[in-house]
């Protein structure tokens, strides 16, 4: 994983250029409307890299410690979207940061 100064999900919005298949963007802008689009979109593609995250460290401890069952599996994938569900809390703590998996 890159770290950069920001954390997934901070710092200030920047322009990208992103494709789409034309249903998906349809689908979106049914969805969302035009002007939360890039919300929507910014949203989505946080939620997979927390997942990737998530999955990364997952696959290094069952490689360090064996197999993880598949409920403590689904437990951690829990916890994992409840500390990220709280976003806005974590953002205003600047000072704190996570500590990195050991």
């Amino acid at each position: 994983m890159v770290e950069g100064e920001y954390g997934i999900g901070e710092g200030p919005a920047t322009r990208v250029s992103l494709s789409l298949p034309e249903g998906t963007a349809e689908a979106i802008r049914a969805r969302v409307g035009k002007r939360e689009f890039s919300a929507f979109v910014a949203a989505a593609v946080e939620r997979e890299l927390r997942g990737q995250i998530l999955d990364e460290y997952l696959t290094d401890y069952e490689r360090r410690h064996g197999p993880l069952p598949a409920r403590l599996q689904a437990e951690a994938r829990q916890v994992f979207d409840d500390v990220f569900s709280q976003d806005a809390a974590l953002r205003e703590d600047k000072g704190k940061q996570w500590p990195a998996a050991s």
